[in-house]
């Protein structure tokens, strides 16, 4: 049994220690606003097992500029952050090269085989059911030529992954979601997703097995030190405890412990927005994504969330939320019966690596200390998968299959 502390109570952190209780450790995490919201309450609350696509790819070069110039479209950009923003934005450039793009493909691909068996192991060390329901969901376009193309490129990925996808015209789509009455080609509609009903729920049932389990510190951290009998973890209060082993794990946060321990990550936020309503009156019996909008509706527990796009920024710059207003005045185009008032507005930061693939890692040069940040939008749904990583790679030292994932690919 290793004596191990964890920063960072969000879904990334508590999957971490969920699996290191259950191996026996004597566990310990530090979050600074345990009952806060973070990102992956705030979600599309989407277990995106087809998602493999990183955001870096040439298409999204070529749109972006278009994107960038409408302030409340799928991508824009905090034009007085861009010199905060310029390093992770260039390298964010070079990973849209094909060969850095089917690397991240190919990287996202070997986790999320196992993402869906994780959840539902987790689920069961938490005692948790009947989170997660196998509902699909549906894309759908503005243009035949739109919808050609997804639904080729989604066949392929079905294909790696193992589910199906069905291509349907408009009166099939809206056979399958009534509510879909505005004018469009198309969609494709995919198996292979996964509702969560409750995703802020479903954080507050892990966090309680955490509770009951392991010691939970109300507290933020200023830094980890490794010394010669393990790594100190150094809290804001000026309290010090020392551990066996620790995990960083404190989203966008984590970048200031880690170049404390002398590390070089580019990691920044990609900032999304949503509107929850309780008790709609708009009824959807899955997933949609709009995806030439960059944004997704989606029916959770007596709620219906939509949200998406996404805002490059500094972590702690002020929220925009005309651009949850946009969301929902473009879906009135697809939903016109979704209401013009009412709902509560969310921003959320997702740590974001420039070629979307998460850091999973051990300190190159100290495997005491572990690593699990930058899923960007896929953190709820990688969570669980990455928690056991975690666990393994502490240990039985790293493996092979997460040298994609390494802390290394920045030094």
């Amino acid at each position: 049994m290793a004596r191990i502390g964890i920063v960072g109570a969000g879904i990334i952190g508590c999957a971490a220690a969920v699996h290191l209780i259950a191996e026996g450790h004597a566990v310990t995490v530090f979050e600074k606003d345990v009952d806060g919201l973070p990102a992956s309450v705030g979600n599309a609350g989407i277990l995106a097992v087809p998602e493999i696509d990183p955001m870096a790819r040439p298409e999204m070069l070529f749109a972006a500029p278009k994107w960038l110039v409408d302030p409340l479209g799928p991508l824009t950009l905090r034009w007085q952050d861009l010199r905060a923003l310029a390093p992770w934005l260039f390298h964010l450039l070079r990973a849209a090269r094909p060969a850095r793009v089917e690397r991240s493909r190919q990287a996202l691909l070997g986790l999320m085989r196992d993402a869906l068996a994780a959840h539902e192991a987790m689920a069961r060390l938490c005692g948790i059911s009947g989170h997660m329901s196998p509902t699909g969901a549906l894309t759908i376009f503005d243009s035949e030529a739109a919808l050609d193309a997804a639904f080729w490129h989604d066949q392929a990925t079905a294909r790696l992954l193992g589910f199906g996808v069905e291509r349907l015209d408009a009166r099939a789509a809206r056979d399958r979601v009534p509510a879909l009455e505005g004018t469009f080609a198309g969609g494709v509609f995919s198996s292979g997703y996964q509702t969560f009903l409750d995703p802020l729920k479903l954080l507050r049932d892990v966090q309680h097995h955490v509770r009951q389990y392991a010691t939970l510190v109300e507290a933020g951290v200023e830094a980890v030190q490794p010394g010669a009998e393990g790594g100190t973890v150094i809290a804001d209060s000026g309290e010090r405890q020392v551990f066996d082993k620790v995990v960083i794990a404190a989203g966008v946060w984590s970048r200031t412990l880690v170049r404390k321990l002398g590390l070089k990550v580019l990691l920044e936020t990609e900032r999304g927005y949503n509107t929850t309503f309780a008790d709609p009156l708009v009824k959807l019996e899955l997933p949609i994504f709009f995806a030439e909008h960059g944004f997704v509706a989606t029916p959770l527990a007596n709620a219906l969330r939509i949200g998406g796009a996404v805002e490059l920024a500094r972590p702690e710059a002020p929220p925009n939320y005309a651009r949850a207003a946009a969301m929902r005045q473009k879906m009135r185009r697809y939903v016109p019966s979704l209401p013009e008032t009412g709902g509560k507005e969310w921003m959320g930061r997702r740590p974001s690596t420039p070629d979307s693939v998460p850091v999973i890692s051990l300190h190159p040069a100290d495997p005491r200390i572990a690593m699990a940040f930058g899923h960007g939008h896929l953190g709820l749904t990688l969570s669980a998968i990455t928690g056991a990583k975690v666990a393994t790679i502490l240990s039985k030292g790293a493996s092979a299959d997460l040298e994609p994932f390494s802390i290394g690919r920045f030094q």
